[in-house]
């Protein structure tokens, strides 16, 4: 089998293919500090010669901060665009990591061999294991596999501001593709591929309760004067019944059921749900009681009071009535809900719980939607395919409980269904001191692309 090739290529040059992600790993792409814009550049250029040097097209796009590489090449089948980022977090505290962050090496721990270096795991070595499958694939059938287009950021670790912009002015060309394939997820539990298919979303408002004119004497005002903490604490305490429901009216209208063949997957995955919490202190669900804690981690929407304060918080007491007081709520959004829709109906709820005296005040409202993905197109379950017979062990459809924007502005913006397949584990500890990706998610990810390609591409 001609797979069977390109396979065993893979396998064959992987310390080659070592050599260039650790060439990579040396460039301080940190796009969030201005001191390190000559690196992003460099890691631009670097990445547009990889592409040349595999048969693409590529260039270094301007953009008003760093660099986006695109790269095609025109082939039969489906037409794929493959996204990555190459810019990386900072590295403080740099006296907690064990060697210098951009002198990446490859080391021998307890648990196998690891390749240390800051943007290892996020997203260096991630993008990488796309490349160096198609440079397989071309060394054993002399052309790269299918119809391509490699789209990669240099802003995503600082908020992607040039993005959005970008994807806007270049529709025409990106959108081509009819599928975008995203390679910065992980396994779940460290050992289970996975093919994420559902984000949740995001809205989020901050809002102040204002009463009197200035803080009040308890003594003098106690028990006459309204105090706003007192009204705030009382509605933000009706935010959920005591099935763990959220009371806010209308939150559930655009909820879709989760579809049954996916709620069997995830039953198969043995959640530990008492490890999952026990992990940070806690032992029991708190979401909705008759759902189970993954189906509330990853395709059930919430509503969180992410911060709260009014009044005296110093040191001893100072007795009295303050004249405002403030929240942060966030909602976590699933299926078709509208995060305009959800904020207005918040705030209506809150607007007809208020007493005589109090008004509002309304800041910071915004959010993104959920993305749903479309698994009835044959991809995903190519895709879960040949990450079966990778791994070893089935390959499954997951949701996830945070918010990745990239792949709902494919959506949005291209009008193009994602895949989200990555090889991370929980302890690479992306973001922070020491960060690493496995040999063997390396390894076994450029395998992987090598198979999915293999279904899909052509």
């Amino acid at each position: 089998m001609t797979l069977d090739a390109v396979l065993a290529r893979i396998d064959d040059t992987l310390p080659d293919a070592c050599d260039r992600l650790l060439d990579l790993l040396r460039i301080a792409s940190i796009s969030t500090d201005p001191a390190f814009e000559g690196d992003c550049s460099r890691a631009a250029a670097w990445l547009v010669q990889e592409l040349k040097s595999l048969g693409f097209t590529a260039s270094a796009r301007p953009t008003p901060g760093h660099p986006m590489v695109v790269a095609r090449h025109a082939g039969p089948g489906r037409h794929i665009l493959f996204y990555g980022h190459y810019d990386v977090q900072p590295v403080d505290p740099i006296d907690l990591w064990d060697r210098d962050p951009f002198d990446p090496a490859l080391e021998e721990t307890a648990r196998g061999v690891v390749i240390r270096g800051r943007g290892a795991a996020d997203d260096k070595g991630q993008l990488m294991t796309f490349l160096e499958a198609c440079r397989a694939w071309k060394e054993v059938h002399g052309t790269l596999p299918g119809n391509l287009t490699i789209f990669f950021e240099g802003e995503e670790e600082s908020g992607s501001p040039s993005l959005i912009p970008f994807m806007k002015d270049n529709a025409e060309e990106l959108g081509e593709a009819s599928l975008a394939l995203i390679c910065d997820t992980g396994l779940f539990a460290d050992k289970v591929p996975a093919v994420v298919t559902m984000l949740r979303g995001l809205a989020k408002i901050e809002f102040t309760l204002k009463a009197a004119d200035k803080d009040l004497h308890s003594g003098s005002f106690g028990g006459a004067a309204i105090n706003p903490i007192r009204v705030l604490t009382r509605i933000l305490g009706q935010l959920h019944d005591d099935q763990g429901r959220v009371t806010v009216p209308g939150f559930y209208d655009d909820v879709a059921d989760l579809p049954e063949e996916v709620r069997a997957q995830w039953q198969g995955l043995g959640f530990d749900h008492a490890a999952f919490l026990g992990g940070v202190g806690l032992s029991q669900p708190a979401g909705e009681v008759d759902r189970t804690p993954l189906e509330q981690i990853w395709s059930r929407p919430t509503a969180e009071i992410n911060g709260i304060w009014g009044g005296y918080t110093g040191a001893g007491f100072k007795t009295v009535l303050p004249a405002e007081a403030s929240a942060k709520v966030s909602f976590r959004l699933v299926s078709h809900q509208d995060p305009e829709k959800i904020l207005a109906s918040f705030k209506s709820w809150i607007e007809a719980q208020l007493p005589p005296d109090v008004t509002l005040d309304w800041k910071a409202p915004n959010g993104s939607p959920a993305s749903v993905m479309a698994i009835d197109d044959p991809a995903f379950d190519a895709a879960r395919a040949a990450l079966t017979e990778e791994w070893g062990v089935p390959a499954a459809f997951v949701g996830c409980g945070g918010s990745i924007p990239i792949a709902g502005y494919f959506k949005e913006i291209l009008g193009m269904d994602a895949m989200l397949i990555g090889f991370g584990k929980d302890d690479d500890q992306i973001h922070s001191p020491n960060e690493k990706y496995d040999l063997e998610s390396f390894h076994k990810g450029i395998r992987s692309w090598a198979r999915i390609l293999d279904r899909i591409a052509g």
